[in-house]
């Protein structure tokens, strides 16, 4: 099932994209207020479907903090039609400006496209960017540090194999709970607890962070 955010004041309008695309695996979460929808879990989902004209917040602003964010493919879906708007969002960081109104078929060819494109890259990044300090192997469940490979327990694989799959991304602290099964009771304690045990492994100084950053009030990010 691809995962797909929409933020949405319209919403007829996401119900029929939503009734459209889920013939074809594809479910639609669409958040009408662009607070909640920047408050997601953005990193849980596979692509971003975005309006400008919003609530309380123009979209333009919206895409940029979550292309700063985030590595995720956004299409901007607008009414919208002054080229500035286009201009701007695609130099913020969407990935495709789709004029409202348009054909359900459109969008759905657009998102295949960019999820394409993102497989593509994400392997060819895997195979060839030889310089990366940090290599998960799923099938192993091994990562190496340095070409080194790291001694770690399930937990500590769970939360760097999570960190490192949003690599120079933040992930809040609730979305590493939700995909670590080893730390479904007493996160709190027990995520500080392993964050500091893999800074040591790391060799991490901690008076100078290289790869593995706290951002207070957000989560954290692993650095490459």
């Amino acid at each position: 099932m691809i995962k797909i955010l929409m933020i949405e004041d319209d919403p007829e309008f996401s119900e029929f994209l939503g009734e459209y695309l889920e013939k074809y695996n594809m479910q639609i979460t669409n958040y009408e207020d662009p607070f909640l929808g920047l408050s997601a879990g953005i990193s849980n989902f596979d692509i971003l479907i975005l309006d400008l004209t919003l609530p309380g917040m123009d979209g333009l602003d919206v895409c940029q903090k979550i292309s700063q964010n985030y590595d995720i493919p956004i299409i901007i879906s607008s009414a919208r039609s002054d080229i500035t708007d286009k201009i701007m969002g695609l130099q913020i960081g969407a990935d495709y400006y789709l004029p409202k109104p348009y054909d359900p078929k459109e969008m759905y060819a657009v998102i295949q496209s960019l999820l394409r494109r993102m497989k593509k890259t994400s392997k060819d990044n895997y195979e060839n960017n030889e310089s990366d300090l940090f290599k998960l192997d799923k099938s192993k469940l091994q990562i190496k540090f340095q070409d080194e490979i790291l001694i770690l327990t399930q937990a500590e694989y769970e939360v760097l194999a999570c960190l490192i799959e949003k690599k120079n991304a933040i992930v809040s602290r609730e979305q590493i709970v939700n995909n670590c099964d080893s730390l479904s009771d007493s996160y709190s304690k027990s995520l500080d607890v392993i964050i500091g045990r893999l800074r040591t492994k790391l060799n991490e100084d901690s008076k100078n962070i290289k790869y593995l950053h706290s951002v207070r009030g957000l989560g954290y990010k692993i650095s490459q």
